[in-house]
């Protein structure tokens, strides 16, 4: 035990009269170590100094910078020209190893000569590369000129471009189409001989944002532009054809790029936007040379109606300028105040036929009829009130009429008028004139109809 005792005690006393080590900073602090010499640290700071010149020398921008390091502090003073590389130069020195802190004391250079100067280097160097290039840029220019001129040299022959198309428009259309893909193919060749080719995807990202706002712009244009094209690809109607658009009526003079020209039944143009006529529903009536009329007619409340349709049908059906097939057919449609209403229809050929001529005479044959046969056809009556004498007393119902024994259609007594499509021909010869005296391109073709 004493023994025990002797030796804690001696370890006591080791414990205590130790030298203390040098104590090391922790948490990434800077560390003291006894014992540096000047001389050492003197050389430390030289070698992060010259090491920050180094990197600043090869960094454009930074000539105007001096470094001076001491203790690992690291102190910088001077002028740039850019305000990003004063931010920058800070964390580009304390990448260095050996650096303790920084002291960032270089400012904007405000002096006119030093922004000048780099300015007036830039410019000449940039002429100095024109110059080399010069060349080159002409061997670019004679192979864009080349190609161009082959492109537009090949859009200018009607062939194959009129054999391609269906009319003049759309092989118009096909050799603007060629001339731009001559442009393309040109500035594609110019761009690869100068080996700038990454510069044709800008361009062309550049173009399509243009013409995407043009587009948008010119709305209403492109979409006429585009159903002139379809109206001329599926040739709806002919020249001369007697049409109907958006409720005008009227014959066919041509078809432009941008609008459809009517001569209506006045003898007036009306020009119709080629994007109305695209959407609009045609009524084309020269399409089927065969052509309906029809007319309204009222008989009295005691008329025979059986006797009435037939000899209607017969009257009209007698007329010489009818067709056989469809027939001649009647109905009854209302029951008015006064009469009872009856439509007759008959159908012509109206490229020999005027149509209205047609209706009229129909119309007087049939009144001349009624009249022979001792038809009633009454005029609208009206019942009136009054305060003093009431109602009127009701007429009492006339009786049945039926048509005479002899009643029947046109006779040879009776005459015929003259119902020749004379107003219609007129019509197309002065669309024919028309077309002859104007020099407009006309999209429609006179062959065989597509639609």
């Amino acid at each position: 035990m004493p023994v025990l005792r002797v030796l804690s005690l001696a370890l006591t006393l080791v414990f205590l009269f130790a030298p203390a080590a040098p104590v090391s900073a922790q948490n990434g602090t800077i560390t003291t170590v006894e014992g540096t010499s000047t001389a050492t640290r003197a050389e430390a700071d030289a070698a992060i100094a010259t090491r920050i010149r180094d990197i600043l020398h090869e960094l454009d921008g930074y000539e105007d910078v001096t470094v001076v390091v001491k203790a690992g502090i690291v102190t910088l003073r001077g002028t740039t020209l850019d305000a990003s590389l004063v931010d920058d130069l800070g964390a580009l020195v304390s990448r260095v190893e050996g650096v303790v802190a920084i002291e960032n004391e270089v400012s904007l250079s405000t002096s006119v000569s030093d922004r000048l100067t780099p300015v007036w280097d830039r410019l000449v160097r940039r002429a100095q590369q024109t110059v080399a290039f010069l060349p080159l840029i002409a061997v670019a220019a004679v192979a864009f000129a080349a190609v161009t001129w082959f492109g537009f040299a090949l859009a200018r022959r009607h062939q194959p471009w009129d054999r391609l198309a269906p009319n003049a428009f759309i092989a118009d259309i096909y050799r603007n189409i060629m001339r731009i893909l001559a442009v393309i193919a040109g500035v594609v060749v110019a761009l690869d001989i100068l080996g700038a080719t990454a510069l044709l995807s800008t361009i062309m990202g550049a173009a399509g944002i243009v013409g995407l706002a043009i587009g948008f712009a010119v709305r209403d244009t492109v979409e006429n532009f585009i159903a002139s094209i379809l109206l001329s690809i599926r040739q709806p109607f002919r020249p001369n054809d007697a049409i109907e658009i958006e409720g005008v009526e009227g014959k066919v003079i041509r078809l432009t790029s941008r609008a459809t020209i009517l001569l209506n039944w006045d003898g007036n143009h009306v020009r119709i936007p080629n994007a109305t006529v695209y959407k609009s529903r045609i009524l084309n009536y020269s399409r089927n040379p065969e052509r309906r009329f029809s007319f309204d007619i009222g008989v009295g409340y005691g008329t025979d109606l059986a006797a009435a349709k037939t000899l209607a049908e017969a009257t009209v059906a007698a007329l010489p300028f009818l067709l056989k097939t469809p027939a001649v057919n009647s109905w009854t449609t209302t029951l008015n105040g006064s009469d009872i209403g009856m439509t007759v229809v008959g159908w012509i050929d109206q490229t020999e036929t005027d149509l209205l001529a047609a209706r009229s005479e129909a119309i007087r044959q049939v009144l001349l009829a009624f009249e022979q046969a001792g038809i009633e056809m009454p005029e609208p009556t009206y019942r009136l009130l009054t305060a003093e004498t009431g109602a009127a007393p009701a007429a009492a119902p006339a009786p049945a009429k039926t048509p005479a024994a002899g009643a029947g259609p046109v006779g040879d007594g009776i005459e015929v008028q003259d119902v020749a499509a004379t107003a219609e021909q007129e019509l197309e010869k002065m669309v024919n004139e028309e077309r002859a005296m104007t020099e407009e391109d006309d999209l429609l073709t006179l062959g065989e109809r597509r639609e």
